[in-house]
């Protein structure tokens, strides 16, 4: 998480939040294995996208889940931006190269943050 968080300041993006859904679950006295949601985005590329059709604000900012089994394992999750194209009806072709572009983005984050 730190990881990602670094990276998004690094590519000059904007880091919204960090959401700790463990320790949310501890302050109600619940158990939860970690889980951590980090939302982040490019206001840019995010008000052409809700200028494509609105509705995309509620998939933007950007997010990416981190989770970790009980045997230690960390998974990074995250919806692919081409399928907003459907779920948004997003037709224009510059809104689909930024969900292309957002794509590529998103692997290459996710890439770089599970890096050792």
């Amino acid at each position: 998480v730190a990881k990602l968080e670094r990276l998004i300041k690094e590519q000059g993006l904007t880091h919204f939040s960090t959401m700790d859904h463990r320790e949310n679950a501890r302050k109600v006295d619940m158990n939860l294995k970690p889980e951590t949601v980090v939302v982040f985005g490019n206001p840019k590329m995010g008000t052409v996208l809700m200028n494509c059709n609105p509705s995309m604000g509620l998939d933007l900012p950007l997010r990416m889940l981190f989770t970790t089994d009980y045997e230690g394992k960390t998974t990074i999750t995250y919806t692919n931006p081409e399928y907003w194209s459907l779920k948004h009806n997003i037709k224009d072709k510059n809104c689909l190269n930024i969900l292309i572009k957002a794509k590529m983005a998103l692997a290459n984050l996710a890439e770089e943050a599970a890096k050792k």
